[in-house]
């Protein structure tokens, strides 16, 4: 092989140059007070998503995006930064769990071997990290500050004049319960009998668990909540100042969600199949709350659809149609939200036998439970358009 093509000597030359660097903690932050500070040179921190340590080690998407915040770090070492990177290891999750179960092995053991074996890659790649910061999400000395934090939220509120979270010994109103940040609330989850334990949506592959392969159900438990909705606006605000990509604001603005619109108030012609409410009279029949962005599109409300775990279908279905509603509940349970709002899936859903009476124009239009409508997004009801709504148009032409 001539000179020119001649390989490159990872062996050789790697392992040399990064025993330097250990030695020579070239990467190390200094604080203040510590050997090498410069008060005049500008502070820079960049942070890498921490990896889970499986056993199975690194995953090419692990130096794909290390890589990318590497070269940024590196860049402004050279311009002169203090540049804080840091590693660590979101090493809590059900993994750890599983294998604890299955092989009787404590996991705090197979933990600390998976991060050396992480460590080790890691450092072998060449990444520029400070590893007198190395943190673990499951040491005491770490995890006691997001207990910290959480206690925080929960003694605080969010006062909507000062725009910003406070003590909740400064709440003035009635009961400071209905306003901590952190509270305790029934919702629907993604519920595992076998895991025993609650899965994100990202977790749920076709009704089943991702670790293991076990049924999930959607069924409403006691849980913390926390009240981030109270910081959108905040959050909408602030982000016009971050020097970010405009696509990845968008992201931000669609993820955060914040909607303004009117809530309009349904009232049921039939309840239960006991008694038809005639001449006017609904005051004793029961409510149906929808919050819409297009309230100007009443007058073309044509039907309702509640969300299979909202506690009006209980109220409202028919004694005929009770069977067929309780099966497609059942269906319904063992769906992520992520499936039940696929705009690609075939819309499903079964009517209630009950209706409702539209505001603007007194018609009686039908009550139906879909899933692609959910109990946690706004009100767990909508109201059908399918003159200004695809989603809706679709349903419509399915279902007549």
């Amino acid at each position: 092989m001539s000179e020119r093509r001649k390989s490159y000597p990872f062996d050789q030359i790697e392992p040399k140059w990064q025993a330097i660097w250990d030695e020579r903690q070239i990467f190390h932050a200094p604080n203040p007070g510590e050997k090498n500070f410069d008060p005049a040179k500008p502070k820079f921190y960049i942070l890498d998503m921490f990896p889970y340590p499986s056993g199975a080690g690194l995953h090419v998407g692990h130096p794909e995006g290390y890589t990318a915040t590497d070269i940024v770090a590196r860049y402004k070492r050279m311009r002169g930064f203090n540049v804080l990177h840091p590693m660590g290891w979101d090493a809590f999750g059900l993994p750890a769990e599983q294998y604890a179960i299955k092989s009787g092995q404590h996991p705090a053991i197979t933990t600390r071997q998976n991060v050396a074996k992480f460590k080790s890659q890691l450092k072998r790649i060449g990444f520029s990290y400070d590893w007198q910061r190395e943190i673990n999400t499951t040491d005491p000395r770490y995890y006691k500050w997001t207990q910290w934090i959480f206690l925080r939220l929960y003694h605080s509120w969010f006062n909507p004049k000062s725009n910003k979270a406070e003590p909740i010994s400064t709440y003035r109103g009635e009961n400071p319960e209905n306003v901590r940040l952190a509270y305790v609330a029934d919702a629907p989850v993604n519920w595992c009998p076998e895991l025993g334990t609650v899965l994100a949506n990202e977790e749920v592959v076709d009704g089943k668990s991702e670790i293991g392969g076990f049924p999930v159900v959607r069924r409403p438990m006691r849980q913390w909540m926390l009240r981030i909705t109270k910081f959108a606006q905040r959050l909408l605000d602030e982000l016009d100042a971050l020097d970010w990509p405009e696509g990845i604001k968008l992201l931000q603005r669609n993820w955060i969600g914040r909607s303004e619109g009117a809530e309009i108030q349904f009232q049921v012609a039939q309840v239960s199949n006991l008694r038809t409410i005639e001449n006017g009279k609904l005051e004793t029949c029961p409510t149906i709350r929808v919050f819409t962005t297009r309230p100007d599109t009443l007058y073309g409300a044509t039907y309702m659809v509640l969300a299979p775990e909202h506690s009006l279908v209980d109220l409202v279905v028919t004694e005929e149609q009770w069977p067929a509603v309780r099966e497609y509940r059942e269906r319904a349970a063992r769906k992520s939200d992520l499936e039940r709002t696929d705009l690609a899936k075939e819309k499903t859903g079964v009517f209630t036998g009950a209706y409702a009476i539209n505001p603007a124009n007194n018609d009686k239009i039908p009550i139906w439970t879909a899933d692609y409508v959910l109990l946690g997004y706004g009100t767990g009801a909508i109201m059908g358009v399918p003159a200004h709504d695809v989603r809706d148009l679709e349903f419509a032409r399915k279902f007549g």
